[in-house]
């Protein structure tokens, strides 16, 4: 027997999990170290960017 009826199909606009895609320069050799530590520990690039900058903001002493 045919399902007739379609499931919908729901996609979300870009953006709209709370995430925003930025562009930053940085040098070759601390993109190296950061995939290489990322692999080291399982994680993506992503995911230990954005643990980094975390940390990092929620660390920071601003004088």
């Amino acid at each position: 027997m045919k399902n007739t009826e379609l499931e919908k199909l729901v996609l979300k606009k870009r953006g709209e999990d709370g995430t925003k895609v930025i562009t930053i320069r940085i040098r070759e050799n601390l993109l190296a170290d950061i995939d290489a530590t990322a692999q080291q520990i399982n994680y993506s690039r992503n995911e230990l960017i954005c643990a980094i900058l975390q940390h990092g903001i929620n660390n920071i002493e601003i004088q």
